[in-house]
């Protein structure tokens, strides 16, 4: 049990140090090629910082622990509304920009329902990850293209450092992590399959408690930091963008591989509770900004709503506990 235990948390710290090595060499890369700075935000660095979750859901999948990958994206997004944005409100108020709740906020509810649809026969299967995978590009292009035409936001991008783009040994640094993501996530497979058939636990809850949370510690610690800097905003940004990818990019793996029956409690307890925290967080979004209009106060979501969303988050823990009781 300690050696699973051990691979664990070395999987985990290893996962994470390469994690951040196979963005900045992929981003220095593409930077030195030509790739202007918005396309390699948009794609190399959104992408790259869903890499944990998506290495960690391929060798999953590949390994038979289909289910492990799916609790993966689905408990990485609960955590990462609930106790990672629900922590960063405690430590700072989140002002709001008007695309959230205009664009971000309501593609991601509506990929949060074309997911509870494609689900809804309790199979994970080839077309159900071809019609997610599609999707993502099809997002990702559209983002692109409006993104590409505004010049403030080029101009903005120009003046950002894209993780180190000119890091040194960019393709040892790409190359390297990659090979690292690869392996440590194996180890992180690996260990949590074996605590899950020691203590006779379903793979599933595996993977919406330690392996996602601790896929979603690195946003948590980033997005405090942030918030106590004054850039609550970024935490909002990376938590939607992050659920969209779980849900895009990390959700439709195990399908793609070998269609997948979901376990029973996907469907009853858990896609149910991530679409209801979703879905929460952009009726808070329009109570913040109904208050605007109403008082002439600028749009933000404070610390009651970090409360309420970590006090959700806890309860559902305490309900998993409960289960395995």
């Amino acid at each position: 049990m300690l050696v699973n235990i051990a691979a664990i948390l070395i999987g985990f710290l290893i996962l994470i140090w390469s994690s951040d090595q196979f963005v900045e060499g992929a981003a220095s890369i593409a930077k030195k090629m030509g790739v202007s700075q918005i396309i390699i935000g948009m794609t190399i660095v959104s992408i790259g910082t869903s890499a944990p979750e998506i290495v960690v859901s391929v060798i999953a999948a590949l390994d038979g622990a289909g289910n492990l990958a799916v609790g993966n994206a689905l408990g990485s997004n609960i955590a990462n509304i609930g106790l990672v944005l629900g922590a960063t409100l405690l430590a700072a108020p989140l002002l709001l920009r008007d695309s959230y709740l205009k664009n971000e906020v309501p593609i991601l509810v509506g990929v949060t329902l074309l997911g509870a649809l494609l689900l809804s026969d309790g199979v994970l299967n080839r077309l159900d990850g071809v019609i997610l995978l599609a999707c993502l590009v099809a997002i990702l292009a559209k983002m692109i293209r409006d993104e590409s035409r505004d010049h403030v936001l080029q101009e903005q991008a120009e003046e950002e450092h894209i993780a180190e783009l000119g890091a040194s040994y960019p393709w040892l640094r790409f190359a390297g992590g990659a090979l690292l993501l690869i392996a440590s996530s194996r180890l992180l497979v690996w260990g949590a399959v074996n605590v899950a058939h020691t203590l006779g636990i379903s793979e599933l809850i595996i993977g919406l408690t330690i392996i996602a949370i601790g896929t979603s510690l690195p946003e948590l610690a980033a997005s405090i930091v942030s918030a106590r800097k004054g850039h609550a905003e970024i935490a909002l940004g990376n938590v939607l963008g992050s659920n969209l990818f779980n849900l895009l990019a990390v959700l439709p793996i195990p399908g793609l591989i070998a269609p997948l029956a979901l376990d029973s409690s996907v469907l009853s307890r858990d896609y149910p509770i991530m679409t209801a925290l979703t879905l929460l967080l952009g009726v808070a979004m329009i109570l913040a900004y109904r208050r605007v209009k109403s008082h002439g106060t600028p749009a933000s979501l404070g610390r009651k709503w970090g409360a309420f969303l970590l006090m959700c988050c806890l309860c559902y823990y305490t309900l998993i506990t409960l289960t395995i009781g």
